[in-house]
């Protein structure tokens, strides 16, 4: 009994609710900050008020991961927390223009966020419960192609109601501008439409018709169960657990002895709570407590299939990149191409406006990019594709510092944009062929580790270095970012995609050609 493979349509309805996730994330990232700001924070403090979000998907997805993977109702397996966390994403994005003071915006994020990873982390699980192995890269792909059309919108939406509908892009002090209140209220929309259609357009296979499925295919996890992995030991939790807790424990004694940057507590501190929880782990493994959600999700760390431990690094040299780019486009191009850092000047307004264009083109690219990666898959293998999309992420990285003239550099975003809508597709497709149909939704939520991790590594450390070692020049993150991207290509080559070895590359060369 093969799970069957599913026509683009049924595909459409699976993936289309993706769009309104990240219609409302884009909104989120583009102008939370403006809103903070708007109600007197400082921008020393943004960092600090931003820390939530990435936090929020560290514990959030692994938990409802593996609670979807527990959930048999009605609505099914995983559409009842795409139900539930559309409904909170939608009043969270109301709420959120109307914060009356600094605190409340600071709350409505961490709601936001939890909202939205609520409704985000299963819809990686739900390609995986739905699809052979030989039509995950087309699916996830067709993700990446509703990220890249959400985003687009999410970006651009302000200044479509400012410039096309003439909504006032101004307000008094302490007020959010109409045009960005009217943005999130069309948002809200979108994540409500978008998920429900798909809530209510598919149909999820049973526990027990999953259950069969794996059976069937248990060649194309051959060897990658979790369960062939030793499960950790009480004494392995202790003696891991310490290590974290000493070693990290001395790390924040020095950069407080010895004045260093405060953003380096991020990863010292949270060295030490991973110690804790791994001894915490130990002790009620020994008290006989380890039914429980969190020494489950700890256990499923340490028992990580081979294919995910390899994916891991190229996840975060992938992620860095990103982050070195969203955090320092803007201050290396206003900088570099436009002569200026003083943001109260026309020149740096006008790169800063430029910068917003920029990022919509690579999200524009991405989706027209994701069409075409599930072919070139085909046609070499997914770790070829994938390492050939990254590589032109670099070659794209590296041209903000070739090109002079800010008007060409649209098309170092073609080469960004295709490694994003690879970024988002490839890693998902050849992970889920390694993991357990059981543990999908878990698995899926820890892999989002591999995503928070650089991001906080590159909050901690990309403003040391960027001051320290390149004299304040934003530019010479970008290049970081391109030498990241090159090492997360040579990494895909070497990671085991068990899809090829069990014959998956011609079942997916024959679905792009059914295509």
């Amino acid at each position: 009994m093969r799970k069957p493979s599913l026509g683009f349509w049924r595909l459409w309805n699976m993936c289309v609710g993706f769009f309104g996730i990240q219609v409302g994330f884009g909104l989120q990232n583009a102008n939370v900050s403006r809103i903070f700001q708007t109600l007197g924070a400082e921008v020393d403090s943004l960092p600090i008020l931003w820390i939530a979000a990435p936090l929020t998907g560290l514990l959030v997805q692994p938990i409802v991961g593996h609670m979807s993977d527990k959930t048999w109702g009605r609505l099914g397996r995983r559409r009842p927390y795409f139900f539930y966390g559309a409904l909170a994403t939608t009043a969270a994005l109301i709420a959120m223009p109307h914060s009356p003071w600094l605190w409340f915006a600071a709350g409505m994020l961490w709601i936001m966020d939890a909202s939205i990873n609520v409704t985000m982390e299963p819809f990686r699980a739900f390609v995986g419960d739905m699809l052979p192995h030989r039509q995950r890269t087309q699916g996830f792909a067709m993700q990446s192609f509703f990220i890249g059309l959400g985003a687009v919108l999410a970006s651009a939406m302000p200044w479509i109601l400012s410039n096309w509908f003439g909504v006032s892009n101004t307000a008094e002090p302490g007020q959010v501008p109409p045009s960005v209140k009217y943005a999130f209220y069309a948002g809200a929309f979108f994540v409500l439409v978008s998920v429900m259609w798909t809530v209510f357009s598919t149909r999820e296979y049973s526990p027990e018709e999953l259950r069969r499925f794996e059976e069937a295919e248990e060649g194309a996890r051959s060897g990658a169960s979790a369960s062939s992995i030793v499960r950790p030991s009480v004494g392995a939790f202790f003696r891991s657990g310490g290590v974290w807790l000493v070693l990290s424990g001395v790390v924040t004694v020095m950069i407080a002895q010895w004045s260093l940057q405060k953003e380096l507590y991020v990863l010292s501190v949270g060295g030490v709570a991973f110690g804790l929880m791994q001894i915490a782990a130990g002790l009620l493994r020994q008290r006989g407590k380890a039914n429980n959600a969190f020494s489950e999700i700890l256990d499923d760390l340490f028992m990580m299939p081979k294919t995910m431990r390899q994916l891991a690094l190229v996840q975060f040299f992938s992620w860095f990149s990103l982050f070195s780019m969203w955090i320092y486009t803007t201050a290396a191009i206003t900088a570099r191409h436009y002569g200026t850092s003083d943001p109260t000047t026309a020149a740096y307004n006008e790169g800063a406006d430029w910068v917003g264009i920029l990022f919509a083109v690579y999200n524009g690219v991405a989706a027209i990019a994701a069409f075409a990666i599930p072919v070139l898959a085909a046609r070499t293998s997914r770790n070829v594709a994938h390492a050939l999309c990254l590589l032109c992420g670099a070659a794209g990285f590296t041209s903000f510092y070739v090109i002079d003239d800010p008007r060409y550099l649209w098309v170092s975003m073609i080469g960004i944009g295709v490694a994003w809508a690879s970024i988002l597709s490839v890693p998902y497709a050849i992970l889920s062929g390694s993991l357990p149909a059981h543990k999908m939704g878990v698995y899926m939520g820890i892999f989002n580790f591999f995503i928070v991790i650089p991001q906080l590594t590159a909050a901690s450390i990309l403003g040391v270095l960027v001051r320290g070692l390149f004299d304040g020049q934003a530019i010479y993150a970008l290049l970081l970012g391109a030498a990241s991207l090159v090492v997360a290509a040579a990494a895909t080559l070497l990671v085991n995609d068990l899809a090829i070895k069990k014959g998956g590359a011609n079942a997916a060369r024959d679905a792009a050609a059914a295509n």
